[in-house]
């Protein structure tokens, strides 16, 4: 229902110290951090490790997924885009790359997590 909104088309791409992807969130309204639930990166099949995915609702302040999980003062809203960065050195190599984002977030009114996945080509 909500794959449309994640993992926006075009936002690929290898930065300083890894991989980035940007996301949408999936919902009708912004939730602080600590709502969201669950990341999950799968590059050429296989699955970056949790504890090497970062997210940052404003570009600035990096969060691991395990530390998001007591932020409260930082807030992803409607139509902001949340980035979600591998921290691997060089990035992704040259070439194309079926790339996944699986996206779970959870909510006041809603008992158990959703989101939305949406696997693109990645050309680096």
């Amino acid at each position: 229902m909500f794959d449309n909104y994640v993992f926006i088309d075009g936002s690929g791409r290898n930065v300083e110290n890894g991989f980035e992807v940007q996301t949408l969130i999936t919902y009708y309204r912004g939730i602080p951090l600590s709502m969201v639930h669950n990341v999950v990166l799968e590059i050429d099949g296989s699955t970056v490790p949790r504890e090497e995915l970062v997210i940052s609702p404003d570009g600035d302040n990096w969060f691991t997924l395990d530390e998001a999980t007591t932020v409260t003062d930082y807030r992803w809203e409607y139509s902001t885009p949340l980035s979600v960065r591998w921290l691997t050195p060089g990035g992704l190599p040259s070439g194309d790359h079926e790339v996944t984002v699986r996206l779970r977030i959870r909510t006041a009114y809603i008992p158990r997590p959703f989101g939305g996945d949406r696997t693109r080509t990645v050309s680096v």
